[in-house]
């Protein structure tokens, strides 16, 4: 529950005060509540089990935020570049939610450089400072941008809307909005509400649509791709082609594709080979009789995983917009085989190899790089996209997106990732062989059988 304070006697300029003819002045003044009052009423909010929070609009305020001890501090969008208050609100050591009405990319680039520097705690709320604010007016592409621009932040929407419409709440669930304000008021017989604030039965639809989108949009796995579920699998399963005998073939015999055809159902429950999985490289084990259901799988090669895990590699590379340009050399390292990669190893790209080295490595979601250690080479690591989990000589260090470590000549240490992860590693000249693991398993492996280079993919 967010009220608004202001100091009147020192927020109005003496010569205006009682002035009919400045709208916000006579509304300031006609509602204007005391310190004492607002006491009360931060009181009664608690009560009721929310929390209390304010945004002050000038240093006075803030005061009677903190002498309340409001947990949370908001910011209009009026203030978001009103350096003297800025400036006190950074001091509080409070959490600050920022709204953006009616400022350029540039200006807010300046209120989070602002912040950054000054180590607050923050959020940004898009917001149209209309009041109301047409539907053609709200730009929530917007939001995309921010979440892009401001990635360790979290983004929100303050709506002016029309409060009858709870569609737009939904869609800027879609977009990634994770706060949402609305003014809401009571009317009365002689109090009218504005044109922008929510009576209490339209804030409860309104609250009750952002509850809705979020279950509609929330992922279901937790490691950030998406669920499927048994009974998704079975409906397309009904509508797959499974693979048919089109003739009498013989134990042996190689499924070409003249001597078979797809076609509904699929019979999954007898082990049935679908469209999908079809391959001529499949020899039947055993007789099957004309128009019988073909129930064969491929053999899994070290090729056919080599090739499901570039596709995985690429798809995290592009999903961190990273381009690698046209000179890199990709490998595989595998420490206990390629059938192991995505539980341990890495993908390894090298860009540079002179005097100094370059690289990016991708860790895919729960793989991990074992413990190894460098005589030769030096090297420091920063993560450009993900989260990664890095330990060295037993200091374990939860990194994010920029955050770096070096790594000294002898020290053990090692990574993984839940989530997935890439980063980029810049050290001394790279030799190979230089690399001694604790696992002595791997350090006996001739080097061949623990590698796969990629040239192009």
């Amino acid at each position: 529950m967010k009220l608004q304070y202001r100091e009147l006697d020192s927020f109005i300029h003496p010569a205006y005060r009682g002035n009919k003819e400045e709208k916000h002045i006579s509304r300031f003044e006609s509602t204007r509540l005391s310190k004492n009052e607002f006491d009360i009423l931060v009181e009664k909010i608690r009560e009721e089990e929310m929390i209390p929070i304010s945004t002050p609009f000038d240093e006075a305020g803030v005061e009677w935020c903190m002498s309340q001890g409001l947990p949370i501090i908001k910011v209009a969008s009026c203030s978001s570049m009103d350096w003297p208050l800025m400036e006190k609100l950074a001091q509080t050591g409070k959490p600050l939610i920022v709204s953006t009405g009616g400022k350029t990319i540039s200006d807010i680039d300046k209120i989070y450089n602002f912040l950054t520097h000054r180590k607050c705690e923050f959020s940004f709320m898009h917001c149209v400072a209309e009041y109301p604010a047409s539907e053609d007016m709200i730009q929530l592409n917007f939001i995309d941008r921010m979440k892009k621009r401001y990635r360790d932040i979290v983004i929100g929407y303050s709506g002016h809307e029309d409060p009858e419409d709870d569609v737009i709440p939904m869609l800027a669930v879609a977009k990634g909005a994770q706060i949402f304000e609305r003014h809401v008021g009571l009317p009365t017989e002689t109090i009218k509400l504005n044109q922008y604030s929510m009576n209490p039965q339209q804030a409860e639809k309104w609250v009750g649509s952002i509850v809705r989108a979020k279950k509609v949009c929330e992922l279901k796995s937790s490691s950030g791709g998406r669920y499927i579920s048994q009974e998704e699998i079975q409906s397309l399963q009904s509508l797959m082609r499974g693979v048919y005998a089109k003739t009498d073939i013989k134990q042996g015999e190689y499924l070409t594709l003249d001597k078979v055809y797809f076609a509904m159902p699929f019979k999954p429950e007898c082990q049935q080979m679908n469209s999908s999985e079809f391959s001529e490289e499949v020899a039947a084990t055993r007789d099957y009789s004309a128009n019988e259901p073909i129930c064969e799988r491929r053999t899994v090669t070290d090729i056919n995983i080599a090739r499901s895990v570039i596709h995985d590699i690429k798809g995290l590379l592009f999903e961190a917009n990273i381009a690698l340009g046209d000179e890199y050399e990709i490998e595989l390292s595998h420490h206990y085989g390629i059938g192991k990669f995505r539980q341990t190893g890495a993908t390894i790209i090298s860009v540079i190899n002179r005097e100094y080295c370059k690289k990016l490595l991708v860790v895919l979601p729960g793989q991990s790089h074992p413990f190894h250690y460098h005589k030769i080479k030096e090297e420091t690591f920063q993560v450009l996209f993900g989260e990664l989990e890095c330990i060295i000589d037993g200091k374990t260090i939860q990194m994010k997106a920029g955050d770096i470590a070096t790594v000294f000549r002898g020290q053990m240490h090692a990574f993984s990732s839940k989530t997935g992860a890439v980063f980029e590693e810049i050290s001394t000249t790279h030799i190979k062989g230089d690399s001694y693991y604790e696992d002595e398993r791997i350090s006996k492996q001739d080097l061949m059988a623990r590698k796969t280079t990629i040239k192009e993919w």
